[in-house]
């Protein structure tokens, strides 16, 4: 780009070149000072403007301070890509995530607002490798928020409910990011978190009431937990290809797929979930075969790693909004998990040596799942079994409220909301067990925000009277505090204690930034394992890390060695079936296979087609023809037994021939 300098008069006469160039040089800074200065953007968040707008009291200088800020919320929102899902160019994640944790700050709407913007775009985003130092500093903020600002408060506020989801969502990104080895070069960032955690480990007594946000602060607990463990001690998550000798020696009764001797292990449930999912992707014949291994390894839902079990059921889920194989073995996990937890429950002497204390977070999520595949599977029919279950009878239709709490509990048969809601009110008690009161707690704190999800949509309107119905009658009827605070606290989350169904002037609020369940999440971490877990050799794990810089050839090949080297190297359980029937080995080959295999069946069956449309034409050839034939042979004998009876060879209702009439008149 041509730089204009500015003329310089020379008052002096002659002056030397070198005193010029010095002139020039600072003319040329000065105008470069001066274009920056314009380029700047007339406004941005700083920690004055914070300060002034927390703590005027001038209406006037307050509506001023409010325009600013809508205005930044504005120019965030387009940075946030937030109605093209987080692509364009225009956007840039990074740079808006720090503007929006600064607008946060704000006290009133622009705060929820710059919260619900920060929670949607952390639901959609892909993941990237530039996103992380911003990741750990949203991370760093939501943590010093609740610690130092939540728990001074005697009251629970929205805000506290929005920042533990967004904590939620930062976490989870990190453990993924911490599956493929990325944070090996930010254990300063993990050092830097310790102690928020500390804080936040004392947190249970102030939200154990709160099932929706102690949940949120136990996953985040566990995931650094993991991460700090293995992170800070191990300098990679992922085995070198020399250890592979090593894996020979692993007990065949091991129940994990151990990733290296000292990183994480992932069970063979999460691998099988992952499977499934990819099986519904590609539509693969091997998902029942999948599924039927999945159930296999039911049992180690019942492990402490409970981080494992949340991951699968997510992924799962997702394969459950597009296939109905895969949401009834999601149902029959979670029977199976609930009836195994409460048979050792009852049991004395088997609770003092298995420690179910962590079940209800995995209970409280799969309710949390089950209502997100009740809104957005891409079948009715899928959504219905979600709601009611699959055996459509009187008995789940019943008032379950109504159920007489002396005689004897009715059995978990279901494992859908309305089963669920039976199985968990029917248990109800003052000193019940943790996993019943929580799983009944987030079935109601669900079927709320569910009801308020689908206001305005005219197609549901069956659907959301149902779920009114029950969420009514259990505001009524139900007398217990803690399921009666799931209802206000839901409520209270979405900013509005009315009822959405008695309200019907209540307009539909259009805002992309409002969104109430996570819809894109699920879907984001399911791809990133699949291609975690069954990525080839000489590919990259994920597209995580950005171009990097122009090197040397020698560093450059080095850099693309370590890359082949991180490869996940999973220990299958020896048994037959496993080892004889591959599940994933080699996806593209399958892939193609199917799509020949669809072609050749879709050619063969267009011959058959119009074979079987040939013969039928012939068929009704012969019986048209025989049918005539019929007709004339039964016309014969009418005229047979006309001639034999009047002696007429006429036709019925068929006048004499002309001759015979004019011989008759004559006479």
């Amino acid at each position: 780009m041509p730089v204009n300098k500015s003329p310089t008069t020379n008052k002096l006469g002659v002056i030397s070149s070198s005193y010029h160039e010095k002139l020039l040089r600072l003319n040329f800074q000065n105008l470069r000072k001066r274009r920056n200065k314009k380029s700047n953007p007339s406004f941005s968040v700083t920690k004055e403007f914070i300060v002034r707008f927390n703590q005027t009291e001038n209406p006037k200088e307050k509506e001023e301070l409010l325009d600013l800020a809508r205005k930044n919320i504005l120019r965030c929102k387009r940075k946030l890509g937030l109605k093209t899902l987080g692509s364009g160019k225009h956007v840039h994640l990074p740079t808006a995530w720090m503007e929006v944790m600064y607008l946060a700050q704000c006290k009133g709407e622009i705060q929820d607002e710059a919260l619900n913007m920060l929670y949607a775009s952390l639901d959609y985003a892909s993941f990237d490798y530039e996103h992380l130092p911003t990741l750990f500093f949203v991370a760093e903020s939501v943590l010093y928020r609740l610690c130092c600002d939540a728990f001074q408060k005697t009251y629970l506020y929205s805000v506290e409910i929005k920042l533990t989801k967004i904590g939620y969502l930062v976490f989870l990104r990190l453990f993924i990011y911490f599956l493929h080895g990325h944070l090996e070069s930010f254990k300063q960032h993990l050092l830097r978190l310790q102690p928020y955690l500390y804080a936040l480990s004392s947190s249970g007594e102030s939200y154990y009431k709160y099932p929706n946000i102690f949940s949120n602060v136990q996953f985040i607990l566990k995931t650094m937990e993991i991460i700090c463990k293995r992170g800070l001690l191990s300098g990679s998550v992922f085995s070198p290809v020399e250890n592979k000798k090593s894996y020979k020696n692993i007990d065949a009764e091991m129940e994990h797929l151990q990733v290296n001797q000292g990183g994480y292990e992932v069970n063979h449930l999460l691998w099988h979930c992952v499977a499934a999912w990819s099986c519904v992707q590609k539509n693969s014949p091997q998902l029942n075969k999948v599924l039927e291994h999945l159930i296999f390894h039911k049992m180690q839902l019942q492990k402490k790693c409970w981080l494992d079990s949340i991951l699968a059921f997510l992924v799962l889920g997702e394969a459950a909004k597009l296939n109905m194989a895969c949401l009834k073995a999601l149902m029959e996990l979670m029977r199976d998990f609930l009836l195994s937890i409460t048979s050792v429950q009852n049991q004395e002497e088997s609770c003092k040596v298995d420690n179910f204390s962590w079940a209800w977070n995995v209970v409280y999520i799969y309710t949390t799942i089950l209502a997100e595949i009740c809104l957005y599977a891409t079948t009715s029919n899928l959504r219905k079994t979600a709601f009611i279950g699959f055996c459509v009878c009187k008995s789940s239709q019943k008032n379950i409220l109504l159920i007489d709490k002396s005689e004897e509990p009715p059995e978990l048969k279901e494992t859908s909301i309305l089963g669920l809601l039976e199985y968990f009110s029917s248990r109800m008690s003052d000193n019940c067990d943790q996993v019943i009161w929580i799983g009944y707690y987030g079935l109601m704190y669900n079927l709320v925000k569910m009801s308020w999800e689908l206001r305005g949509d005219d197609d549901q309107d069956g659907f959301r009277n149902k779920i009114w119905q029950t969420v009514r009658r259990t505001k009524d009827q139900e007398k217990d505090g803690r399921i009666r605070n799931a209802i206000n606290i839901a409520q209270a989350e979405l900013n509005d204690p009315t009822d959405p169904f008695t309200n019907h002037s209540t307009k539909v609020s259009s805002d992309v930034g409002d969104e109430i369940f996570s819809k894109y999440i699920g879907w984001r971490i399911a791809s990133a394992l699949s291609k975690l877990f069954f990525s080839s050799a000489d590919a990259h794990l994920l597209p995580l890390k950005g171009p990097s810089k122009k090197q040397d050839s020698m560093k450059y090949l080095k850099k693309k060695d370590s890359v082949k080297k991180r490869v996940l190297r999973v220990t299958v359980r020896e048994r037959p079936f496993l080892s004889e029937h591959p599940l994933f080995s080699y996806p593209d080959f399958f892939t193609k296979a199917d799509e020949e295999l669809t072609r050749i069946v879709d050619h063969h069956w267009q011959k058959e087609l119009e074979i079987r449309q040939k013969e039928d034409a012939a068929c009704e050839a012969q019986e048209r023809k025989d049918k005539e034939l019929q007709e004339e042979k039964h016309f014969r004998e009418i005229m047979k037994r006309r001639e034999e009876k009047l002696h007429k060879q006429t036709k019925p209702y068929e006048l004499p021939p002309r001759t015979e009439v004019v011989s008759l008149e004559i006479k």
